[in-house]
């Protein structure tokens, strides 16, 4: 989307007519291109009258570089025209970033005077003025990588990492590190012949030539350093412990090779949540061993202990339990545990296995053995092998008698004449009741009778 499409007017800030004013470049209005290093306007819909508006505007130029410059002429400038402004060797063209009161707080912030030092805002840019300054934008590339071969040649112990050719042709400046100091009197005379415009050598940070060329960061944005971040502040290996963060180089190193700027983000507010932390100087004493702080959960206010000697098992411990065993061990006192932070509790003994299954070895002795039975049969007891245990030797038995009469003929039929008895049975002749036997009916059909045979069936 193109700043001359966009609604807000945030990046092309709108005119007196109502139509969007932007710099008109093919460039995303959220990412990058005309957007970069912008500060919002939150006042721009504001319609302040031209003599009531503030006379200084802030200029911005390749890289994200801004200037501020005094409005001596009274032009009617938009956020987004091109202006034509003073610099030490001639003409440059810029864009307008800023204006209004914004630029006041924005003077204010980076302690700049109102004075004499600051240039004028020339005239407004032409078509002619777009024209060649579009042409001089189409240099920099070639010669800077014919620079590079230059510096290759003489071997100085440099980087160059951007050219930027003023709008007018007449001079040039070329962008370099180096950790070392370089003594390029040579390298400007073999520039200033090859390309007959008038060197100007400007040494830059690391953070500085990354903010210049630009890229995407490891959380998948673009660079705060070419974005939006203007000053670079010192950042430190603490800032990463004060975090907790793993001390690795290749994690807490940008694109730059310098510790990353977000690490100071966060940095405050770690620090005030360390103050409810409390400083651990050595080990803490129990009567289990000593204890070694091994990780500390800052926003949990939960700390890992290990015992000496076994250092694998952490035990999680709160900040204020801690608190309360520094104390006692500042007082002599060795708590007991960590739970348990009275060292003249009596002890209390654990019963042993055995004791604990006493009452199953009570109730196996009382109701293992036989269980009375009601009725004999299946109303017997029923635990297995026990009813068999407490039985004594099974007596020998005598010979089988012989006075039992003979057996009865299949075809000899039961003695109907029998009398029932009270209990039920039947008597037989001998007058010993027998057995009762239930009768059950057949299923199937009777047999035809065979022959001489009678054709009813037999009774049970």
């Amino acid at each position: 989307m193109a700043c001359k499409s966009c609604s807000t007017g945030s990046c092309g800030s709108k005119s007196v007519e109502g139509e969007v004013s932007g710099c008109q470049s093919n460039g995303g209005c959220g990412t990058g291109g005309c957007n970069k290093m912008n500060v919002f306007d939150w006042l721009s819909d504001l319609d302040v009258p031209q003599f009531q508006r503030f006379h200084i505007v802030e200029i911005k130029f390749k890289g994200g570089r801004k200037e501020y410059f005094r409005n001596s002429n009274g032009l009617m400038l938009h956020t987004g025209d091109g202006v034509m402004v003073e610099s030490s060797s001639g003409i440059h063209m810029g864009v307008v970033s800023l204006q209004g009161e914004l630029v006041r707080l924005q003077l204010m912030k980076k302690s700049i005077k109102d004075d004499d030092n600051l240039k004028n805002i020339i005239r407004i840019a032409s078509d002619k003025d777009l024209e060649k300054h579009n042409q001089m934008i189409a240099r920099d590339m070639p010669t800077m990588y014919r620079g590079r071969q230059i510096i290759g040649d003489l071997k100085l112990n440099m980087k160059l990492s951007d050219v930027e050719f003023q709008s007018d042709g007449t001079k040039a400046i070329f962008y370099y590190s180096s950790e070392d100091r370089v003594d390029f009197r040579e390298l400007i005379k073999l520039l200033a012949t090859e390309f007959k415009v008038r060197v100007e050598m400007k040494q830059i940070s690391s953070r500085q030539e990354a903010g210049r060329l630009g890229g995407i960061g490891v959380c998948g944005r673009e660079l705060c350093c070419s974005t939006w971040l203007t000053d670079f502040k010192n950042v430190t290996t603490s800032a990463a412990r004060y975090q907790n963060l793993s001390l690795n180089p290749v994690k807490l190193s940008g694109q730059c090779g310098r510790l990353k700027c977000c690490l100071n983000y966060e940095l405050e507010t770690y620090m005030d949540a360390l103050k409810s932390i409390p400083t651990i100087e050595g080990r803490l004493k129990t009567k289990k061993g000593e204890a070694v702080l091994q990780k500390t959960d800052i926003f949990k206010r939960m700390m890992w202990f290990g015992i000496v000697g076994e250092e694998a098992i952490w035990i999680p411990v709160s900040c204020d339990r801690v608190k309360e065993i520094i104390d006692l061990n500042k007082k002599g006192i060795i708590p007991e545990s960590f739970s348990d932070l009275n060292p003249d509790a009596p002890v209390v003994e654990k019963p042993t296995l055995s004791e604990l299954n006493s009452d199953l070895e009570r109730m196996d002795k009382k109701y293992g053995g036989k269980k009375p039975s009601s009725g004999g049969g299946k109303g017997g007891n029923r635990g297995g092998r026990d009813r068999f245990e407490n039985r004594g030797p099974r007596p020998e038995r005598g010979p089988r008698p012989d006075n039992r009469g003979p057996r009865p003929d299949a075809t000899t039929q039961p003695n109907v004449n029998a009398n029932p008895t009270a209990e039920g049975g039947l008597t037989d002749t001998t007058g010993q009741p027998k057995p009762f036997k239930k009768k059950f009916k057949k299923k199937f059909k009777p047999r035809p009778p065979r022959e001489g045979g009678s054709s009813e069936a037999p009774s049970a």
